[in-house]
């Protein structure tokens, strides 16, 4: 019984020291760099294609080009399936878990409205409903089940499997049986190169199906992310100049490109400290007081970890205070560090689950009499 598992990725990265791990090179085809990694772009291959298939250009590499294993998966150089106490799975325990499992993959991820409805306010519905269509003509017997499962809470995340390469291959061949076709239906002139990875994006629902209707016992479990986006540490570091040389304007303009680009810097899986979300809640706040004051926080605190620290602590006391809290505990940090009323209303705003706590909470903080335009010193320490 042999295992090989092959870390989908596009850049350079830390491999595993376990020979089990293989990195391949994804989008080969167009890369810029060559890094050395098995490429997706021999044999049989859809490498060119990488744009909208993500991930996927190697899962069809694996399908077609690789038999050299009886047991085959697919994980990400930053994204590793691990055991409950977060240790990266070795070639002993996949084999331990595949003698008594159909497949190993992800942790279904319960979602706050269906499937559905998430999918197509980032992406919107066409294309998802297209594959309903592609599946009710192609694949009919998996048809009922998408239907319900679309319109549930549930799914498999990352495209994240293992299992023997058989079954891969009846489900390489069952998925790319419905991508192919549905890219003859669907326009592919996307305006940025997040929302092109259509395909990869509606296969991470689409395993969900397979296994579900398959009815195979699968081992859900947890994953873990390793390192930091390349995307996100760039942002920090150029955030952090702009921090430094308190230009809020500047720094409002390039965020703004920034998610023109790449929406989903500011999901978990891109911003695993949280900071990006605070860098444009600070560059949020800043340019707000500028408006109103002419000043703002900048001119007190430009050190980027200072910043970060000012707003997990503003966060923090309001938090507090949209869960009804905040009077003593917070009240004299606040006027201490100056935060601005601009500056909490905000973070109340990111923090409040509704209309009517958002109103309650808006009033509880001027009753800790925070400072407002009048009394804000922004710039008395320059």
């Amino acid at each position: 019984m042999s295992v090989r598992i092959f870390a989908m990725t596009h850049k350079r990265f830390d491999v595993p020291n376990d020979p089990m791990y293989i990195p391949l090179h994804v989008g080969h085809a167009g890369a810029k760099e060559d890094f050395g990694y098995q490429g997706d772009d021999t044999g049989d291959n859809i490498s060119a294609q990488n744009c909208y298939y993500a991930e996927l250009s190697g899962i069809y590499w694996v399908w077609k080009n690789f038999h050299g294993a009886d047991y085959v998966g697919v994980c990400h150089y930053r994204r590793f399936l691990t055991s409950e106490e977060g240790y990266v799975f070795s070639e002993a325990e996949y084999e331990r878990l595949l003698r008594e499992y159909d497949i190993i993959t992800t942790r279904q991820l319960e979602l706050p409205g269906s499937y559905h409805h998430g999918f197509s306010a980032h992406h919107g519905s066409r294309a998802l409903d297209e594959t309903g269509a592609v599946i009710r003509e192609r694949q009919p017997q998996y048809y009922e089940a998408f239907l319900r499962l679309v319109h549930g809470n549930k799914t498999y995340f990352g495209n994240i499997m293992a299992a023997s390469k058989a079954l891969f291959d009846e489900y390489a061949a069952w998925l790319f049986d419905i991508l192919f076709a549905l890219q003859e239906r669907i326009d592919l002139s996307f305006a940025d190169d997040y929302h092109r990875r259509v395909f990869g994006f509606i296969s991470e629902f689409l395993l969900y199906v397979w296994v579900t209707v398959r009815g195979l016992r699968a081992y859900e479990c947890r994953v873990a992310i390793i390192g930091e986006k390349t995307e996100t540490r760039e942002i920090k570091e150029r955030m952090a100049d702009f921090f430094r040389e308190r230009d809020a304007r500047g720094a409002k303009a390039y965020f703004a490109e920034c998610l023109k680009v790449r929406p989903d810097v500011l999901m978990e899986a891109s911003d695993i400290t949280g900071e990006c979300k605070l860098c444009l809640q600070a560059v949020s706040t800043a340019n707000l007081e500028l408006d109103a004051y002419g000043h703002c926080f900048l001119e007190r605190i430009n050190d980027y970890d200072a910043v970060i620290r000012f707003f997990r602590g503003i966060n923090d006391a309001a938090l507090c205070i949209v869960k009804g809290g905040a009077d003593g505990q917070y009240a004299d940090w606040l006027r201490q560090n100056r935060v601005s009323g601009i500056a909490l209303r905000a973070a109340v705003r990111i923090h409040a689950p509704d209309d009517e706590t958002l109103q309650r909470a808006y009033q509880d903080a001027e009753r800790i009499a925070l400072p407002d335009a009048g009394n804000f010193e922004g710039a008395a320490d320059k």
